[in-house]
């Protein structure tokens, strides 16, 4: 894998991750596929059907987004933390892909994965060589035992929304999609699912059997060079596991009995993992690939009282006050609490004693048996990401809700996150136009951009002599509309900034009664 630094390379179109179609649109409705879903067991989506609905256009400007959710709010912002949402909504009437939305629930950028049948999973803002940057994973997701188990690749994409690389696994298996870490020395921390054939017999298996190892990889992103690997079963045993085995026809399947679904750097820089099947978060050394402790599950090096006690967990992170934090989703294959919750303990390595500090927990007490996020934010406060339950929902530290909203109830999205991001894509504002009552109606969005304030219609007799401003308005949303009265030959849409300066101009349309 190579790295090329795209101010020295023109970027194919195909390269330009600015949604589907871009650019200008007409007035019309347009096609566009939408696909309908199935879930494995870890509700993690498998893959999108193609089963296109008709339906009139959501957006004038951008009619190819008629099936993207709608977010609401059903809680409104109170002096929340400043930044975006970023969401990969699945479902089985949408667009696939990474979405952006603001505060009040309106998208601010979608791009649709590329077909044939992928998925995106994990959408977020790092940093990569000292600058923001977007990531996500993209491929197919199967499964065995009811698990969910990815098959593809990460991307990360620039401000302009230019794919910069795309990361792999090294080896002849695919990165899973639970996990994508990039460090401060630029590299990626993932995971790969390993299937390995294995006696299974002590464990009431076959002898035959094949077991899903859980591998982290670190691989230098501009080069693609595997830099360390780990794997669990040389650390973990079997009978960790609170997995069942796959019986009678799918028995020679691959067993999951570790499924990790969380890496990240503790403050030392070792390694902290979560671990959902075994009911246990892991610190791994770094160099040496050695546990250094356990906790959670079976053989837990800490003491857990029970309002500390976890079970089917996700997102496992260290918080900056030393604390450690994670999605305590209390439900898999079994129920173990009756709701999932954000919950954050405290570590005594001397006394080996695991202390509760605080519970996040939704208005409704709503239980995810599946995925899920639990992130601290700049501000104190804390995000949650409810996992196969659409939901995502803002806390203050001490734990009051300042925000709560929701995808569409048949949707769902692996984590939910919120952070600041500036965007600035490289195409035009799209543009739609709609002659009704005696005048037009201009509809304008830009894809992205999280700089425009304001819009501007022109309107003339000819495409280049568009001089006259015939309405300006305060953006309202995704696409925002204006009128003109009477029906002009051309209009042309300005997307302005808080100052009046133009930021980009649409292409002049011409208007057809």
């Amino acid at each position: 894998m190579t790295e090329t630094p795209t101010s020295k390379v023109k970027i194919p179109r195909r390269n330009l991750l600015l949604g589907v179609g871009g650019g200008v649109v007409l007035a019309a409705a347009a096609g566009g596929a939408g696909y309908a879903i199935g879930h494995s067991g870890d509700a993690e989506p498998t893959q999108p059907a193609a089963d296109p609905v008709a339906a009139q256009p959501k957006y004038r400007s951008r009619p190819d987004l008629r099936t993207l959710p709608d977010v609401t709010i059903t809680v409104p912002a109170n002096a929340t933390a400043p930044g975006y949402i970023f969401l990969t909504p699945a479902s089985g009437a949408g667009l696939w892909g990474p979405l952006i939305v603001d505060d009040k629930g309106s998208p601010v950028w979608f791009r649709k994965v590329p077909d044939p049948a992928t998925v995106a999973i994990d959408f977020k803002v790092q940093q990569y060589r000292n600058k923001p940057v977007l990531t996500w994973w993209e491929g197919t997701i199967g499964g065995t035992g009811g698990q969910g188990v990815g098959q593809g690749e990460f991307v990360i994409a620039d401000e302009n929304y230019r794919e910069i690389t795309r990361v792999r696994a090294a080896g002849t298996e695919q990165a899973d999609q639970h996990d994508f870490v990039i460090t401060p020395r630029n590299t990626a921390l993932f995971w790969v699912y390993d299937p390995i054939p294995m006696d299974l017999t002590a464990m009431g298996g076959p002898a035959d059997g094949v077991l899903h190892d859980g591998v982290i990889q670190e691989i230098d992103i501009a080069t693609g060079k595997r830099l360390f690997e780990w794997r669990a079963r040389d650390h973990v045993d079997l009978d960790e596991s609170h997995a069942p085995l796959p019986q009678g026809d799918s028995a020679h399947l691959p067993w999951d009995y570790f499924h990790p679904n969380s890496v990240g750097l503790d403050a030392d820089g070792h390694l902290i993992i979560s671990a959902r099947h075994t009911w246990t978060c892991y610190k791994i050394n770094k160099e040496t690939g050695e546990v250094i402790w356990r906790l959670g599950g079976k053989k837990s090096t800490f003491i857990i009282d029970e309002q500390t006690r976890f079970s089917w967990q996700h997102d496992f992170r260290r918080r900056r006050d030393g604390s450690y934090g994670m999605f305590d989703n209390g439900a898999g294959v079994t129920k173990e609490r009756p709701y999932s919750r954000g919950l954050i303990l405290k570590l005594d390595e001397a006394a080996k004693t695991a202390t509760f500090v605080r519970e996040f927990v939704h208005p409704d007490k709503i239980s995810a048996p599946t995925q899920g996020s639990f992130r601290e934010l700049a501000d104190g406060g804390n995000f949650i990401g409810w996992g196969q339950m659409p939901h995502f929902t803002e806390f203050t530290a001490d734990g009051k809700v300042r925000l709560n909203g929701h995808l569409p109830l048949d949707n769902q999205s692996y984590r939910a996150y919120k952070a600041e991001w500036a965007g600035a894509p490289l195409d035009q504002p799209a543009l739609g136009l709609s002659v009704e009552n005696g005048g037009v109606t201009v509809s304008v969005s830009w894809n992205g951009n999280t700089k425009v304030a304001k819009w501007r219609a022109r309107s003339g007799s000819q495409p280049k002599a568009l001089t006259a401003t015939t309405a300006e308005v305060a953006r309202t949303g995704f696409e925002t509309r204006l009128t003109i009265q009477g029906t002009p030959e051309y209009v042309v849409a300005d997307a302005l900034d808080t100052n009046g300066k133009v930021l980009g101009t649409s292409s002049a349309i011409p208007v057809r009664v």
